[in-house]
């Protein structure tokens, strides 16, 4: 692997993980018991799904074209591409819309009571799946691209530690904000809301005009 193509897994990796990184932004926003433990379960969360989602989508395309052949293997590849993408716009419409109606509901109660969100694994783990599609995507390129097994290992090795720093700046940031907002929980439940639906639009029209 040479310089120029380091540079271009790098930069791969950096594309990939933004959405990962709003996701961070979003978490550190939103859940009021994080402590350093569980936000680096979130960025080794994020990370780990944006590695083995084109290492996963790599291999099934090998298996695929294979068995098939190449043409046909690039058919099922679109068809699995389209349904995973629906998939992540489904998951986070679902947690994005829920998190901004409990927030518009919490700021239009006349008695104020303390809005907060507890940290979840299971919520981590599928906004992981959901922001990882594209990266599922990103395997299919690479079976394209990539001449032996040996650099699809380098390419997934770059993205999860890229991913890993760039999630943990987000978590950062966002604790800031958070702090900023001065206990206002349902604020911050609102803007990580919005963010997940920008998100989600986001994800489907990449898929389509990207």
């Amino acid at each position: 692997m040479d310089f120029q193509i380091i540079i271009e897994v790098i930069l791969l990796g950096i594309a990939l993980s933004m959405d990962a990184f709003a996701v961070s932004v979003t978490d550190g926003l939103i859940y009021t018991n994080l402590n350093k433990r569980k936000a680096a379960t979130i960025a080794g969360t994020f990370a780990l799904m944006q590695a083995l989602m084109p290492l996963i989508g790599y291999w099934i395309i090998e298996l695929v074209v294979f068995f098939i052949g190449e043409q046909r293997g690039a058919d099922i590849a679109n068809i699995i591409a389209l349904t995973l993408t629906w998939t992540a716009f489904g998951l986070l419409l679902l947690i994005g819309g829920k998190m901004i109606i409990e927030s518009i509901i919490s700021m239009r109660k006349e008695e104020k009571e303390e809005s907060t969100k507890l940290f979840s694994y299971k919520e981590v783990f599928i906004m992981g799946i959901a922001t990882s599609i594209d990266a599922f995507a990103t395997g299919f390129a690479l079976h394209a691209g990539l001449s032996n097994n040996l650099t699809v290992w380098l390419h997934v090795s770059l993205i999860l530690l890229i991913t890993l720093v760039i999630c943990l700046i987000g978590i950062i940031l966002a604790r800031q904000i958070h702090k900023l907002l001065k206990g206002r929980h349902e604020i911050a439940n609102l803007i990580g809301g919005v963010i997940l639906l920008a998100l989600a639009i986001w994800i489907v029209l990449s898929f389509y005009f990207i």
